[in-house]
């Protein structure tokens, strides 16, 4: 089963290439640039696959996935970080590990991307 995926970023560019990639994988791909963009599409139902990057204006990803959890939606989405910040940011994923699938630095390899998501079940 394909499972629909919900792409966050604040670059338009990876928006549109993260999408293209996967709709020819067969999954339904919707996409908003930023954190309080990506609670609203969870409130409104989205249940699938995030992928979201981290640098992003307003709420970043840490953020993100700890409002995430503080509403209690973290049970119908599985999430994956894709950014360009490295190792060194760790420490900010302190206490929120466990929500998060894998993490992903760009430039990224398209086909560990796709391995990624469809390690998820």
């Amino acid at each position: 089963m394909r499972r629909d995926i919900l792409v966050v970023d604040d670059d338009t560019d990876i928006l549109h290439s993260v999408k293209n990639i996967f709709v020819h994988q067969g999954h339904e791909v919707f996409t908003v640039k930023n954190g309080f963009e990506c609670i609203r599409e969870i409130e409104k139902g989205f249940n699938g696959i995030i992928l979201l990057d981290i640098m992003m204006p307003g709420m970043d990803g840490w953020d993100t996935i700890r409002e995430i959890v503080r509403r209690g939606l973290e049970k119908n989405v599985e999430i994956l970080i894709i950014t360009a910040i490295g190792t060194s940011d760790h420490d900010k994923m302190y206490g929120i590990e466990s929500y998060i699938h894998d993490y992903i630095v760009k430039p990224f390899n398209v086909n560990d991307l796709v391995e990624s998501v469809e390690k998820i079940h």
